[in-house]
């Protein structure tokens, strides 16, 4: 693991660990068009982007910034140390240097944060111990098996608590039918008592990285209320950094009411699943059950 070592392996550290201001000063540096040094877009084409796209980029008021997001969901290649690497690349060192010490605090928050996520809550000794004790169960979802194989999934759900409604229609559309699918919903099937933090986290990990693991797919119910919600931030980003959902097919964002507020950027890559559309409103079900039903 990137953080496990005394010295970080920035190759391994995805792009979202770099925050606001670090991606504020980079525009800072790379948004005005230079005749001589590298820009925004001498950026973008070494990330990969094609000429069309990079004309797209012209009307954002921030384009290295568009260019950032897009390249995070898009490719496993963007780490911190390949941005860095490809600004080195294109002799632009000058910007390595003197947001160094600011992208080098960012990593380092980034990783003490997933040591905190990962760590067990703090057990207070128990005074009472009238009843003999027996070994703690290692199973996280209602129907693990600790001695056994630990239960399998074909979506883990990310969801925010205002839109259980509409988790609770996808359970009777998905699985009390002849699709006889079975989703992770979090309040239904972890157990309580778990470090949400880790159980969460080792979930998403299994269904991004493991074929036949834990999860085969995630499932995004996004709504304004999903664009509030620390949780579903989390869940969300943490999945793509893994393995990008625009290149893996195993993210699927799904729309079921009306929003007031942007599409979340970091996701406009990967085909949505809307149930908005009166249009197509009755192959709703059917394609998001075929595409978790995929191998």
């Amino acid at each position: 693991m990137a953080c496990a070592d005394s010295e970080v392996d920035l190759e391994k550290i995805p792009l979202v660990a770099l925050n606001m201001t670090v991606r504020k000063k980079l525009g800072l540096y790379l948004n005005p068009k230079h005749t001589v040094a590298a820009d925004w877009m001498a950026l973008a084409e070494a990330m990969g982007f094609t000429y069309l796209e990079i004309k797209n980029y012209e009307v954002s008021k921030n384009p290295t910034g568009m260019v950032l997001e897009d390249w995070q969901a898009r490719t496993t290649e963007a780490s911190v140390g390949k941005l860095l690497s490809v600004l080195s690349e294109l002799d632009r060192k000058d910007i390595v240097e003197d947001l160094r010490h600011l992208i080098n605090e960012d990593v380092r928050k980034y990783c003490d944060n997933l040591k905190k996520k990962a760590e067990p809550p703090l057990q207070v000794p128990e005074v009472d111990s009238c009843v003999p004790r027996t070994p703690e169960r290692s199973g996280i979802t209602v129907d693990d098996d600790p001695e056994g194989v630990p239960e399998m999934f074909d979506a883990f759900i990310c969801y925010c608590q205002s839109d259980f409604a509409f988790v609770h229609e996808m359970i009777r559309e998905l699985e009390q039918t002849d699709y006889k699918l079975k989703l992770c919903v979090f309040d239904r099937d972890v157990l309580p008592g778990s470090c949400v933090w880790t159980i969460t986290s080792e979930l998403i990990e299994k269904s991004k990285q493991c074929h036949g693991g834990r999860c085969k797919r995630m499932v995004v119910v996004i709504s304004d209320e999903y664009l509030d919600s620390d949780d579903c931030d989390f869940q969300t980003k943490f999945a793509l950094s893994l393995c990008p959902g625009a290149r893996s097919k195993r993210l699927i964002p799904v729309i079921y009411k009306r929003m007031t507020k942007p599409f979340p950027s970091i996701l406009r890559f990967l085909t949505i699943c809307d149930y908005t559309r009166p249009c197509t409103q009755a192959w709703f079900w059917t394609r998001l059950a075929k595409a978790l039903s995929l191998p």
